[in-house]
């Protein structure tokens, strides 16, 4: 995985077997591991937990995710190149081949997926488990759901429960990403569902942004 301020190692560094096929050096072998395992500090350092052993266990399991979630990756990214090279002057066989692999990569994520949900649940708490895929999505859903409530003063609590739904949704997603901007995109695609959704509510969404930048205005210069 790619995150963040380790996104330029992530890049360069791949997972304990891809850095063995590919023999990297001890030393980019170690950045790797250090880059993800600081990522997961800082995740694990916004918990609150108190025991030092439960701690250093959670902190183990999101280092892993990140390296078993990269795992799935490079070995998807080398079979559809395989796939591409093999079925280069056949598209219709070249596109079915790629259709399977990209099943067969989100059966993968969706199993680790839930294998890590349920290792996290053995140590932690489910706020303290949101507290996680906040932390490993850079926070987008409560920025986010903040913004829109900001934004748009009238919701009704029904818009803000779908609202919610559908960024929780988006996060599950993003969580498995395989870098920034693929985590960023899941969100986008939501939150394009979102604006359709308020817009066939009635909202002029450019108003409403025009207006909330007004009272954010204000708010500065009030401040100042």
């Amino acid at each position: 995985m790619r995150l963040g301020i380790i996104a330029v190692l992530l890049v360069a560094f791949t997972s304990f077997n891809a850095i063995a096929q590919n023999n990297l050096s001890a030393e980019e072998k170690a950045k790797y591991v250090k880059a993800i395992t600081e990522r997961a500090d800082k995740i694990v350092a916004t918990l609150d937990v108190k025991d030092s052993k439960k701690s250093e266990a959670v902190r183990n399991t999101i280092r892993d995710q990140y390296s078993n979630l990269n795992d799935i990756y490079i070995i998807r990214d080398a079979k559809l190149k395989e796939i591409k090279e093999k079925n280069a002057d056949n598209k219709v066989e070249r596109d079915s081949a790629i259709a399977k692999q990209n099943r067969n990569t989100e059966a993968s994520l969706s199993k680790l997926h839930k294998k890590y949900i349920g290792k996290l649940a053995s140590n932690l708490s489910e706020s303290q488990i949101e507290q996680v895929k906040n932390g490993m999505t850079y926070n987008v859903l409560p920025i986010t759901y903040k913004a829109y409530q900001e934004q748009i003063l009238t919701l009704t609590d029904e818009q803000k429960k779908q609202i919610l739904i559908w960024l929780t949704e988006a996060r599950e997603h993003a969580i498995d990403a395989e870098s920034s901007d693929k985590k960023h995109a899941w969100f986008g695609k939501y939150k394009g569902r979102i604006n359709n959704y308020l817009s066939a509510a009635g909202y002029d969404l450019k108003k409403e942004g025009a207006e909330w930048e007004k009272r954010r205005k204000a708010a500065a210069e009030k401040a100042n």
